[in-house]
């Protein structure tokens, strides 16, 4: 790609925003009932773990992704921690995930005492691949004695951990029939996934359970924040009751049955949640502008704009274009946030990592070649747009 190409990428960026100067990544709208909401949170004198506004921010989010219960943590990574502990997932145990992912996945899995196995990714969704992981399992699973264990590591596979990379819906309703045929628990990591749907249905509601991050970065924050998702009552209480340091309910007694954990999100983060999720679906019909914009313009110029692909609809958190190659794409991370228009690479893989190199991986085609050449692009919803911006038939 030329530098004429370079600067005119960073035009098209400055004409969607409509803004000269410093132009983020991603960065936080608040342009609702934020402030008063934090206010009346203040007032209240409920600031911490108990108030009103982590249940109501809970029951928004079961309603909005159609899970019936939601348990709020206080952030994405504490909340996937717990959701593999329901999974079952003990030390020693293996979880097949994908290396091309945020750091969070594999710290949480490693909080557990448990190692991760990494599969391949497809190379539209960026997400884990179900034909990869149906390899995997067919190469070096085994069931005995109605658990599942690798041939190879002699260790007991538990858990499979996929997650929907900056919000592109991977193949989950394949790779759940592949967990349910190998008696693998599927704990989907939806952290950059809210507002994105296979066909009708959220991401996040495929698998027994699912986790949700609200970071400052997200499409919606509470500041920091994470959600479990369930459809399993049981589940579900079992997470609050572990997420709140495992207290038994008394008026005054402190009886803890378990270790448990001080994941509790605090009202006031709950508080900014409530607000935030009151505009949600402007948030996710602006960004699809914003996306549309995008992908007619690379199309104009020969370069891979990152779809949801058919009978899938992405939140587009972050868009991302696909260059081609390793040198070109440090040149236009260069090039562009020397203009002040922020762009990043997608992360390292989790293998070239000192903890997690020494893991079990199936040669990572894919993920390598992503890896080379992915770059994320502003994708923050504009200033000014919400106050205009009407959502569905009305626009």
């Amino acid at each position: 790609m030329s530098q004429s190409n370079f600067s005119s990428i960073v035009s098209e960026v400055r004409k969607i925003y409509g803004m000269e100067g410093f132009i983020p990544l991603h960065r936080p709208v608040f342009e609702g009932n934020e402030r008063q909401y934090l206010v009346d949170c203040i007032d209240s004198n409920f600031v911490s773990s108990v108030g009103a506004r982590v249940t109501e921010f809970e029951q928004q989010v079961a309603t909005f992704t159609g899970a019936r219960f939601a348990v709020a943590t206080v952030n994405g990574t504490a909340a996937l921690h717990v959701a593999l502990e329901l999974a079952g997932v003990e030390r020693d145990d293996e979880v097949i995930t994908q290396a091309l992912t945020f750091i969070a996945t594999c710290n949480a899995l490693s909080y557990t005492g448990a190692h991760p196995v990494f599969v391949d990714v497809d190379r539209d969704t960026m997400s884990m691949s179900p034909d990869a992981l149906r390899r995997f399992l067919e190469l070096h699973a085994e069931s005995r004695e109605g658990q599942l264990w690798n041939k190879t590591s002699g260790r007991r596979i538990v858990a499979c951990v996929p997650m929907h990379t900056f919000g592109l819906p991977g193949r989950i309703e394949e790779i759940a029939q592949i967990c349910e045929a190998w008696g693998l628990v599927l704990v989907e990591d939806a952290a950059e996934s809210l507002g994105s749907y296979v066909g009708k249905r959220h991401t996040g509601t495929f698998g027994q359970l699912a986790t949700l991050s609200f970071n400052g970065n997200k499409v919606i924050t509470t500041g920091g924040g994470g959600m479990i998702i369930t459809n399993d009552e049981e589940l579900a209480k079992r997470a609050k009751h572990l997420t709140t340091t495992a207290k038994v309910p008394h008026p005054y007694e402190f009886v803890h049955d378990q270790v448990g954990y001080n994941y509790r999100l605090p009202n006031l983060n709950a508080a900014l949640g409530c607000a935030q999720m009151e505009r949600l679906p402007q948030f996710l019909d602006i960004k699809a502008q914003v996306a549309a914009q995008y992908a007619a313009f690379f199309d104009s110029i020969g370069i891979t704009f990152a779809r949801s692909r058919e009978g899938t609809q992405a939140n587009y958190w972050l868009n991302a274009i696909v260059l081609d190659s390793l040198d070109e794409r440090n040149a236009f991370l260069t090039y562009t946030n020397s203009k002040d228009v922020m762009t990043r690479p997608i992360w390292r893989l989790m293998t070239s990592l000192e903890m997690f190199k020494r893991c079990q991986h199936d040669g990572l085609e894919n993920s390598i070649w992503l890896e080379e050449r992915v770059v994320n692009l502003p994708s923050s919803v504009p200033d000014g747009t919400m106050s205009t911006f009407k959502t569905g038939t009305e626009k």
